[in-house]
């Protein structure tokens, strides 16, 4: 996999009371809820599990992305196991 390094002056980092972790989850997050990434790569991102991640997300009140589209691939998964 190919990284791109972001250098970011400490003094930034200690204005805004961020460590480097801190930073990659206020990013993620942020990238997540409008919706430029998915949850996967938003966790991804932010070096956490996606259990932790929607953790995060929960406590922050960011709704998880489920569209209508979303809802009719479930239904009709459902419906091919024969739980609908």
């Amino acid at each position: 996999m190919r990284e791109t390094t972001l250098q970011i002056p400490q003094d930034i980092l200690d204005s805004a009371r961020l460590t480097l972790d801190d930073l990659r989850l206020e990013l993620a997050v942020h990238l997540y809820k409008e919706g430029r990434l998915s949850i996967g790569k938003a966790r991804e991102l932010a070096g956490m599990s996606l259990w932790e991640f929607r953790q995060v997300l929960a406590a922050r009140k960011i709704p998880p992305h489920y569209d209508v589209e979303d809802l009719e691939e479930d239904m009709t998964t459902l419906r091919r196991l024969g739980h609908l």
